[in-house]
């Protein structure tokens, strides 16, 4: 990250996630006076603070559906990483509520407590699942979303600049498919896929952190980042784990789980029709739009016809081979080959 880090303070929502470790890791490479990391659960805080060992960096037990618990972490910081979520769909679906007071109500309390802080920035992380979501988890990061882009339509002279990036399947993050898949190999089990032809984005973390920063240098208010990736079949991702890790697994199909898509949209053909192509990057702006609504009714864009949408079934898909060289940028499936004696030679 940049020197516009130095002697700054900055604050990590659910900050003892896997973007959060990745982040706060990175931050510590610059001149950054203060990591501040708000989360619920005290066990994760007390094994990051001992891996990480850092005084710049202190941790917050609180909770962001309560106001007082985001207040307290958040005064007088420059910039907020916002990454606490619920975000797994099986869970959502079962207790929606629970998303709806996290990703919602919670995401809120974020943007308000870092408004009245006076904070320069905030980056609200989002999903590939936002777009047209047919899930609980998709349906409270879309209003997520919402919550962010109103505010600047609420405060055109605010000073704190709200933006949001989104992304599809974060690679070897907490509670991913790979991590499962190895765990499966490692015990000699065949790699249970839902569907071998189901696709989706990927991203490594240190790519997600990337395009937080991109937001953070290129954002103004309302604006939606997302980075053009290429996506891959999970037959494709199972199978490539199967020949780096030299094993006679096999995939077995299960079947396609409840609330689950064949697919993911990273943009819809409506929100690319307003993009600004930044060439690794797409910005969304916000639709700025006032409450006249004849503009709604009356005014319409003859330019969306022209678009598709964003979606991992019709991007460029990655070959068998690149999957393989994807995985091996991963620190943790090298250490995980390594530890199971396999070398390879394969330039990455």
């Amino acid at each position: 990250m940049t020197s516009r880090y130095a002697d700054k303070k900055v604050l990590v929502t659910g900050g003892t996630g896997s973007f959060g470790h990745t982040v706060t890791k990175k931050l510590l490479t610059r001149d950054v006076d203060e990591i501040r990391i708000l989360s619920r659960d005290e066990a994760k805080q007390d094994l990051m603070r001992s891996e990480i060992s850092d005084p710049r960096v202190r941790f917050y037990v609180g909770d962001i559906r309560d106001y007082q618990s985001v207040e307290r972490a958040t005064r007088d910081v420059d910039y907020v990483f916002h990454a606490a979520a619920l975000k797994q769909v099986p869970s959502c679906e079962f207790f929606p509520m629970e998303a709806v007071k996290t990703n919602i109500l919670g995401s809120e309390n974020v943007v308000r407590a870092a408004d009245d802080a006076g904070a320069r920035s905030v980056v609200c992380l989002s999903t590939d699942k936002a777009v047209y979501p047919v899930n609980a988890m998709g349906m409270s990061k879309a209003m997520m979303e919402k919550v962010a882009q109103s505010y600047g339509l609420n405060n055109p002279h605010a000073e704190t600049t709200v933006s949001c990036v989104r992304y599809g399947n974060v690679m070897y993050s907490r509670g991913s498919v790979i991590p499962l898949f190895i765990r499966q190999l490692k015990a000699g089990k065949n790699l249970t896929v839902t569907n071998p032809d189901m696709t989706r984005f990927m991203m490594s973390l240190a790519d997600s952190v990337d395009l937080v920063e991109y937001a953070f240098h290129n954002a103004m208010q309302g604006d939606l980042f997302i980075r053009k990736a290429k996506a891959c079949t999970m037959g494709d991702l199972a199978q490539a784990l199967i020949i780096l890790f030299r094993s006679s697994a096999r995939v077995e199909v299960i079947g396609t789980r409840h609330a689950e898509k064949l697919s993911e949209a990273l943009a819809s053909r409506e929100e690319l029709a307003r993009a600004q192509d930044m060439g690794d990057y797409f910005r969304i702006h916000a639709d700025n739009r006032d409450l006249n609504y004849n503009i709604y009714v009356e005014q319409g864009d003859i330019q969306q016809a022209h678009f598709d949408d964003y979606d991992s079934h019709t991007v460029s898909r990655m070959t068998l081979h690149e999957v393989q060289d994807l995985l091996l940028t991963l620190p943790e499936v090298r250490a995980a080959l390594f530890d199971a004696g396999i070398r390879t030679e394969r330039t990455v």
